[in-house]
C-alpha cells in the first residue's frame, strides 16, 4: 500500500508560526524531510519513533540536490509511509513544491500542499515593515534574487518590475543586493528609495539593516551582512521606525536553556517566548511515580492512618499531583484527611493545591523550606503528626525542623527523580557552538543532571561549556550546587519562584545591553 506525502509550509522560523493543519502533519508522519529554513523547534512534536531526514541546502553546498528530494519522497512513499515534507515559509513561493508534486503525480502518490506563512510578508512584519500601506503602497511583488546576474535578466522584466508596483520584495538576494540596486536605478528608482535587509526574520538571531538604493550594497558589505534574509524596497520601509516591535521586546536575541522537566516547562518557556526570547528545551530531569514496594506500602500505609494526620504539608508542584495519583490508585477519599491543615512551600504548589478544592493554611516568605515554620509560629507544636508528600531527593530540613520541635514527621516519598532520556541534538549543538545565552537552573538536580547528560554526549568538559553563557539560578539552594559544581551563578531572583527567576534574566539582560553612557543599545 502506497503511503501519502504532505508538502508543507513550516512558516518563516518562528515554530508558532506554523499552521494548524502543518503541525498534525507532523505529529502523523512515519517520517519528516526538512530543510535549514523550518525550524528544528517543530521536529520536538514528532510521533516516537518517527524518523527524520535533513535535505537542507547551505549558500555554498547542497546537502542533496532537487532532483534527489523529489524521488526520495516517493521512495519514501512507496514504502507505505506518510512522509511530510517541511519547507520553509510557503511551499508555493520559490519553494519547487510543483517539482516534488509532479513527480509524485507521476509515481501515483497521494499528496497534499499545506500552504505556510511566507518569509516575504511575515519577516518585514517582525522588522516592523508593513509591505503594503494606504499612503505608501497598495500593491506588491515577490522577486526571487538567489541567482546570477545573467539568470536574474532573463527571469526578471526590471523596466516592469521596477515601475508597476509599489512594494518590491526579493528572496536570496543578499549576495546580489548591489547589482539589484543597480537595476533598479537604473529602470527609474530613485536613490533615494529606502531599502532594508532582514535577516533570519522571526527567529532569535533576527538582524535589520536599512539604507537606500544608493547605498544599501556598501552597507551590506560594511556590516558583513550574510544570507538568508529578505529584501525591501519601497516607501513602506520608513515605517519601521515607528513600528518596530520585535527588537524591542526585552530579551530578544536571547536564547535560554530550560533544563526543567518537560512536564513542567511550559510556563517558563511561555514567559521567555512572549519576552521575545527563544527558549531551548533540554530537559535533564523526569519525574515518576515510586514503584519499589518498600515505597508504595509506605504510601498505602499513611492513607490507612490518613485520620491521624494534623498536618499535610507539599514542597513542590509534583508532590501535590503525584499524592493525588495515589489516591485514585488505592481508592482512597481524600476527605479522610479531613483532620489535617494544608502546608505549601511556594505559590505554584499552593495553586495545585487550591485547583483540588484544598485551602492552604500559610505560605513561607521566601518559598523555601526554611522559611515555612517561622511562618506557622506556634500553630505547629510538640505532639502533632505531619505527612510530608515529596520527592525522594527532597531535602531534610523542614523533617528535621519538624522533629526538633516534637513533632512526627512521616516523610512520604511518592515519586521520584531521575535523569531524562534526552536526545535533543540541536540544543547539544547550540550549546556548543555558543549560541545559548542563559542557561536556567531550577533545582539542585537539575544541575548535576545537566553536567551528567553532557558527559554522556561527549562534552568532556561541561563545566568549561557552560562557563561561557550566563547561568540564571531560581535561589540560593539552587546556587549552592551551581558553585559546588564549579560554576559561578550570574542570575538569582530574591523569590525563588519562576515570575521572579525570568524577571532577574530580563534585568540583567537589559543590564547587559546598556553602554556606560546609560543608553540603552536595543
Amino acid at each position: 500500500m502506497k503511503g501519502k506525502v504532505y508538502l508543507v509550509g513550516a512558516g518563516p522560523g518562528d515554530p508558532k508560526l506554523i499552521t494548524v493543519r502543518g503541525l498534525e502533519c507532523i505529529k502523523r508522519a512515519d517520517v519528516v524531510v526538512y530543510d535549514r529554513l523550518a525550524s528544528p523547534r517543530l521536529l520536538a512534536h514528532m510521533k516516537p519513533g518517527a524518523e527524520r531526514v535533513y535535505v537542507g541546502k547551505l549558500p555554498d553546498r547542497h546537502t542533496m540536490k532537487q532532483e534527489e528530494i523529489n524521488q526520495l519522497l516517493v521512495d519514501l512513499a512507496l514504502e507505505g509511509k506518510t512522509v511530510t515534507r517541511l519547507k520553509g515559509g510557503d511551499p508555493t513561493i520559490f519553494g519547487r513544491v510543483g517539482e516534488e508534486a509532479e513527480l509524485l503525480v507521476h509515481n501515483g502518490v497521494e499528496f497534499e500542499i499545506v500552504p505556510g506563512i511566507t518569509s516575504a510578508i511575515a519577516v518585514p512584519a517582525y522588522a516592523g515593515i508593513p509591505v503594503t500601506h494606504r499612503d505608501m503602497a497598495s500593491s506588491l511583488s515577490i522577486v526571487t534574487g538567489h541567482e546570477s546576474p545573467e539568470k536574474l535578466d532573463q527571469s526578471i522584466h526590471w523596466d516592469k518590475v521596477t515601475n508597476a508596483t509599489g512594494t518590491l520584495i526579493f528572496l536570496m538576494g543578499v549576495a546580489k543586493i548591489g547589482y539589484i540596486s543597480e537595476q533598479l536605478m537604473f529602470h527609474g528608482k530613485a536613490p533615494s528609495t529606502p531599502v532594508a535587509l532582514v535577516r533570519w526574520g522571526t527567529r532569535v538571531e533576527q538582524e535589520t539593516i536599512t539604507g537606500t538604493l544608493a547605498d544599501i550594497a556598501e552597507k551590506v558589505e560594511a556590516a558583513g551582512f550574510k544570507p538568508p534574509a529578505v529584501i525591501v524596497v519601497g516607501d513602506v520601509v520608513k515605517q519601521r521606525d515607528m513600528l518596530r516591535w520585535f527588537d524591542k521586546k526585552p530579551l530578544f536575541g536571547t536564547r535560554i536553556l530550560v533544563t526543567r522537566a518537560r512536564a513542567q516547562a511550559s510556563e517558563l518557556v511561555q514567559l521567555i517566548e512572549e519576552l521575545g526570547g527563544e527558549p531551548c528545551e533540554y530537559p535533564v530531569i523526569q519525574t515518576r511515580d515510586v514503584s519499589e514496594a518498600v515505597q508504595t506500602q509506605a504510601i498505602e500505609r499513611a492513607f490507612d492512618e490518613a485520620e491521624s494526620f494534623d498536618w499535610l504539608m507539599f514542597t513542590s508542584v509534583n508532590g501535590v499531583e503525584s499524592f493525588f495519583r495515589w489516591l485514585r490508585r488505592y481508592g482512597t477519599d481524600i476527605r479522610r484527611f479531613g483532620r489535617a491543615r494544608v502546608a505549601a512551600v511556594g505559590p505554584k504548589t499552593a495553586e495545585a493545591l487550591q485547583e483540588r478544592g484544598l485551602t492552604v493554611e500559610e505560605l513561607p516568605s521566601k518559598f523555601q523550606q526554611e522559611g515555612l515554620l517561622d511562618q506557622f509560629g506556634t500553630e505547629v507544636q510538640a505532639g502533632q503528626r505531619a505527612l510530608l508528600a515529596r520527592g525522594d531527593l527532597a531535602r531534610e530540613v523542614l523533617p528535621r525542623e519538624l522533629r526538633a520541635l516534637g513533632v512526627d514527621a512521616v516523610e512520604l516519598d511518592v515519586y521520584e527523580t531521575v535523569l531524562a532520556d534526552n536526545q535533543d541534538e540541536l540544543a547539544l549543538e547550540q550549546l556548543r557552538d555558543g549560541e545559548v545565552h542563559v542557561v536556567t537552573f531550577t533545582s539542585s538536580s537539575t544541575v548535576t543532571n545537566l553536567l551528567a547528560l553532557l558527559r554522556a554526549n561527549g562534552v568532556e568538559d561541561p563545566v568549561s561549556l557552560l562557563a561561557k553563557t550566563q547561568i540564571a539560578s531560581i535561589g540560593p539552594i539552587t546556587t549552592q550546587a551551581v558553585k559546588a559544581a564549579g560554576l559561578e551563578v550570574a542570575i538569582e531572583p530574591e523569590e525563588a519562584t519562576i515570575d521572579a527567576l525570568v524577571a532577574a534574566i530580563v534585568a540583567k539582560r537589559l543590564a547587559d545591553r546598556t553602554n556606560a553612557n546609560g543608553v540603552n543599545m536595543l
